[in-house]
């Protein structure tokens, strides 16, 4: 009886534990699957040329500022607006240099008005002297007196040329034909000498600044040509080298290059990403795995992906990093080719997740 009593007992042990564990089971299968986007790792050859990343911004590019103080007046562009050479962009309030220009004009006029009088005055003595009817010593104070006005007249007409200038500095304008591409003053603000107020571009003509380690700089040169390729484009552009630094003094050790482009029906833009392949070859080619910023997860000093399981589930996998170009990061350890990884998710991910591909 009691035997009995005991195996019914764990009989029931049981039942209760199957079905508690039934339930968590339904419940872990009834959560939503987190939809995701993906991507696979890929392998690329490094190594067989010399690499530097950098961006592409515009050869003519100009911050334009003022060199007096005052509030903005207007703003009379917005940004993508295109414009011409001379268009006025921007007025800054004037009212100090205007009553300062009144004050000029006044002080032209009454030197004007003494120098016409010192100059009748000197003629006249002129010709006294010529005929005799007056002295040596009065000629030359007469004469003095003449080169005085003049000499305050051009003074006065100086000090109105640099007032003109200084209108110059409240009416900005652009430097040359091209696009707002940035705007940093809002009509109000207080703009002040260096501020930059908008940011012009001329489209057309791009170049790239790359950065070069310490190491590799000796092997370019100036005038080589490259190929420069535009990554969000996946478009391979010809450039020309036309500037190498001497000096990593203020670069933390990277030497910059400049390599202009030529001109491509690729739509590029200032901003983009853009790797240069200078023909230099190396010896030590291997292989790297290249994956994008945005994927990676940071937990402290660790850094990770979310790669994709066999059973669609979100698995979380620590990585070594190695260099950063652009908008990608080199994996040296952790990922292998042809692995899925998950690039961005609709949804809050975590080990084990359950996910959908779109």
């Amino acid at each position: 009886m009691k035997n009995k009593y005991i195996i019914g007992l764990f009989s029931l042990v049981l039942l209760a534990m199957s079905c508690g564990d039934g339930n968590k089971k339904s419940v872990d299968d009834s959560s939503p699957a987190v939809t995701v986007s993906v991507s696979t790792v890929k392998q690329k050859s490094e190594g067989s040329f010399l690499t530097a990343s950098g961006k592409i911004e515009a050869v003519n590019s100009a911050d334009l500022s003022t060199r007096m103080m005052g509030y903005v007046d207007k703003i009379y562009v917005q940004v993508g607006d295109k414009v011409r050479k001379g268009q006025q962009l921007i007025s800054i309030s004037n009212t100090d240099l205007s009553a300062k220009l009144a004050q000029v004009n006044a002080g032209i006029t009454e030197a004007t008005a003494a120098f016409n009088n010192a100059e009748k005055d000197y003629k006249r003595f002129t010709a006294l002297f010529n005929e005799n009817s007056a002295s040596q010593k009065e000629l030359d104070d007469i004469t003095a007196n003449y080169n005085m006005a003049k000499a305050r007249l051009e003074g006065a007409k100086q000090m109105k040329n640099e007032v003109n200038a200084q209108f110059s500095y409240a009416n900005i304008r652009a430097p040359f034909n091209g696009t707002v591409t940035n705007k940093f003053i809002n009509v109000g603000d207080m703009a002040n000498p260096g501020m930059p107020l908008l940011e012009v571009e001329s489209p057309g003509k791009f170049q790239v600044l790359a950065m070069v380690p310490e190491s590799e700089i000796q092997e370019i040169e100036a005038n080589t040509e490259v190929d420069v390729v535009v990554k969000s484009m996946d478009e391979t552009v010809k450039g020309r080298v036309t500037e190498v630094s001497t000096s990593a003094k203020n670069t933390g050790g990277q030497f910059l290059v400049k390599v202009v482009l030529d001109k491509s029906e690729a739509n590029i833009m200032s901003g983009m990403y853009a790797t240069v392949r200078f023909p230099i070859a190396k010896t030590d080619t291997y292989e790297t795995v290249m994956i994008p910023l945005e994927a990676i997860v940071n937990n402290g000093q660790l850094k990770g992906i979310y790669t994709v399981s066999e059973s669609n589930t979100a698995l979380l996998r620590w990585l070594r990093l190695g260099r950063t170009m652009g908008d990608q990061v080199e994996v040296l350890s952790g990922l292998s080719s042809a692995e899925q990884y998950i690039v961005s998710a609709d949804g809050k991910l975590y080990n084990g997740a359950k996910i959908k591909i779109q």
